[in-house]
Order: C-alpha cells, then sequence, then structure tokens
C-alpha cells in the first residue's frame, strides 16, 4: 500500500521515495512507489504531474491500493528517487476542487440539493445537482461562495474515528466503510473526500459561475476558481474592448449597441429580402408562357427560395429557382399540381445533387451543371419537349 502523502499535507510538493515497481506498458512505464505525494485522478480531480527521479510523470491513478506512476521513461526498482510535482497544476485543481466543495456545500444548505456528478475538466468545472436553481439562485450562491473565500476561512482534513463519524452530518455521495476522510470549510460544507484541497479559503481567489443549466431534472453548474477564473476574466474583458471600440461605445453600453446593430441588421435584411424579391418578380415575368419554368436568381437569400418558388409555380406545372452557390447551386422545386419527387431525384442524379421534401415543395442542392443543362434535364423530367 503507497503511503500517500499528499493526505498529510496538500502543500507537500518534494518528497523522496523508493521505487517498489515498474512495468513497461504501451511505450510508457507504470512506476510505483513506497510513497508519493503525487495525487492520482480520482473523485473528480484530474491527476497531479511532475518529475520523479529525472524523468516526466504525465498520469497517476489507483489500483489495488497502490498508485501508479505513468512515466515516459523507466526507473530502476529498489532506486531511491526524488518526486516534484507540478505547483501550478497542484494549486489549479486544489482552487477548483475547492471551491467546488464551498459552491455544492451552499447549494446543499440552502436547497437540500446533492452533488450527483462533479469533474473537474480542462476548461470548466462542472456540478450537476438534482433539484433546479433559477438564475438569481445560481448568482446568490456564487456571492455566498465568494463572501466564504473572502474570510479566508481554514480547510480542515478530518479522520474521525466510528462514533464521532455516525454523529458528524456530512455529504456523501455513497456509504462508505473504514476510514473516512472528512473535508470540513466552516460555514459551506462537511463532505467525505479523497481530494487534495488549499489549506484556507482565501487561497482559491475567487469562485466565478461561468455557465448554468437544465439537465436530467436538475441543473448543470460550470464554475472557474483562482487562475483560471483570472485568465477566462482577461479573454473576456479582451472581447469586450474589442467590441466596445468597433461599436465606438462604452464598455458598460457594449450590450445595448450589439442590440441597436442587431436591429438594423434585421431590417437591412428585411430590405434586402424585399429587394430580392423585386429582381426575382421580374425574372418570373419572363416564363410565365412556359409550362415549366426556371429563374436563377443570385439576388436571393437562401431564406427566401422556398417563397420564390411558391411564387414561380402558380398558374404553371413545374417551377425550379436556383441561386448559385461557391459551388453548384441552391434550389427549391414547387407544383400547385404536380409531385415534383421525381424530377428533384432525376436533377440530383445528373449533377451530383441531394434533396428532398414534400411531393409540392422540395429543397437541396445541386453540385454542378450549366443553366443549359439543367432546363433540358428539368424539361426533359417533367415530360416536355
Amino acid at each position: 500500500m503507497t503511503i500517500r502523502l499528499y493526505d498529510q499535507d496538500s502543500a507537500l510538493l518534494h518528497f523522496t521515495a523508493t521505487v517498489t515497481g515498474c512495468e513497461e506498458k504501451k511505450g510508457q512505464y507504470i512506476v510505483t512507489l513506497d510513497q508519493t505525494a503525487f495525487f492520482p485522478e480520482g473523485g473528480g480531480q484530474g491527476a497531479d504531474h511532475g518529475l520523479l527521479g529525472g524523468v516526466n510523470v504525465i498520469d497517476c491513478h489507483e489500483h489495488g491500493g497502490e498508485v501508479e506512476h505513468t512515466t515516459d521513461s523507466p526507473l530502476e526498482v529498489g532506486a531511491v528517487v526524488e518526486g516534484h510535482v507540478d505547483a501550478v497544476r497542484r494549486l489549479d485543481m486544489m482552487q477548483q476542487h475547492s471551491g467546488e466543495h464551498i459552491f455544492s456545500g451552499l447549494v446543499c444548505q440552502l436547497f437540500g440539493y446533492d452533488n450527483v456528478g462533479f469533474h473537474i475538466g480542462s476548461e470548466a468545472v462542472t456540478m450537476d445537482f438534482n433539484g433546479p436553481l433559477t438564475e438569481e439562485d445560481v448568482r446568490r450562491v456564487e456571492q455566498l461562495a465568494n463572501e466564504i473565500v473572502w474570510q479566508n476561512v481554514p480547510v480542515n482534513t478530518l479522520l474521525p474515528n466510528k462514533e464521532e463519524l455516525e454523529a458528524m452530518h456530512y455529504r456523501s455521495k455513497k456509504a462508505l466503510e473504514g476510514t473516512v476522510r472528512i473535508v470540513n470549510i466552516p460555514g459551506a460544507d462537511t463532505c467525505a473526500c479523497c481530494g487534495t484541497h488549499v489549506k484556507q479559503t482565501g487561497s482559491i481567489g475567487q469562485i466565478k459561475v461561468m455557465g448554468w443549466q437544465k439537465y436530467k431534472g436538475g441543473v448543470r453548474v460550470s464554475i472557474l476558481c483562482g487562475r483560471r477564473a483570472l485568465a477566462e476574466e482577461n479573454i473576456l474583458l479582451e472581447q469586450v474592448k474589442g467590441g466596445s471600440v468597433a461599436l465606438s461605445c462604452k464598455q458598460h453600453e457594449l450590450s445595448g449597441a450589439v442590440e441597436r446593430l442587431m436591429a438594423e441588421r434585421d431590417q437591412l435584411r428585411l430590405k434586402n429580402e424585399q429587394l430580392a424579391m423585386q429582381i426575382f418578380e421580374m425574372m418570373a415575368a419572363q416564363e410565365e408562357a412556359n409550362a415549366v419554368r426556371m429563374v436563377i436568381c443570385d439576388a436571393l437569400p437562401a431564406s427566401a427560395v422556398r417563397k420564390a418558388a411558391g411564387r414561380l409555380c402558380v398558374g404553371a406545372r413545374m417551377a425550379l429557382v436556383l441561386v448559385p452557390r461557391e459551388e453548384g447551386y441552391s434550389f427549391a422545386m414547387s407544383s400547385e399540381t404536380e409531385d415534383v419527387r421525381p424530377a428533384t431525384k432525376a436533377l440530383c442524379s445528373a449533377f451530383g445533387g441531394k434533396g428532398g421534401g414534400p411531393k409540392d415543395m422540395t429543397q437541396g442542392v445541386l453540385m454542378g451543371g450549366t443553366p443549359e443543362e439543367i432546363r433540358m434535364k428539368l424539361n426533359e423530367a417533367a415530360g416536355e419537349e
């Protein structure tokens, strides 16, 4: 059984140990030690990385009571080696995990919900709660969580005996036997946990909610803590600064400026579609004498193609509207009296396209063909000479 030094001191980053095993596996090596400060992946927390005897530790897992270190080079069994845990990654994991405890504990206190799923991802920490939370609820918890951070209360690790554990009220996802490690954050949480945590909540820095959504009858909340929160806030600030410069407005006025810009865009789109339909109508007038009609109009937006085909087919057997693309055409085919699906299939087969829909209106893409070739194939498919 590997002695787990991180249980004794989460701030321990340098240690000496004896190599008790080393096996090659798929070009990497699985190394075991008599003791380690490397935390193995588990409980939603990622593994520590770093150096061991001068070789890279790229992953770490628990197996059969041993902590197995995945390294990129072998180590000699029996050798005494120095281990150096990546301090930046360890602090990041401790900040995220400790922040999750505070947030989850407060949700449990305030709403009685359990955290039924937790994961420290490469970008965010996700927590799944088995009950609904409103935006107001989430922001309230965020505020209270940060107040716990600002109070800089201690993060206590407890190993209660059986009697003490039975008298203790704590969170746990499953029934536990044997020695149970308890993490206690005064005012926020008491929870069974095997992970590493900061010694004082002030070291978390901050807890920032990045999003929430309905999930399996409850809600999934995403947060960032400490260094990650600061980095993401800097990215968002740069985006806000860039947007405000582009729209010539103050940063706190960006949302209103974007709304005005979108309203103007919608008005311009409407005017553009109206003008496009006017152009289309003039082109369609030249087809009035034909029983099978075809119009190619590059002014039409994609949203108006079906509408144009519906207009073109009035008084005709069949109508095809084409809008040129970078390669080929978007199309809509319509008829008031006939099933246009066979003609659609014929065109797609001839010109490498795809499309479908109900018998009176199909839509799709043709990958090639000249206007003359398409008209000839359309007439052929419709039985017109």
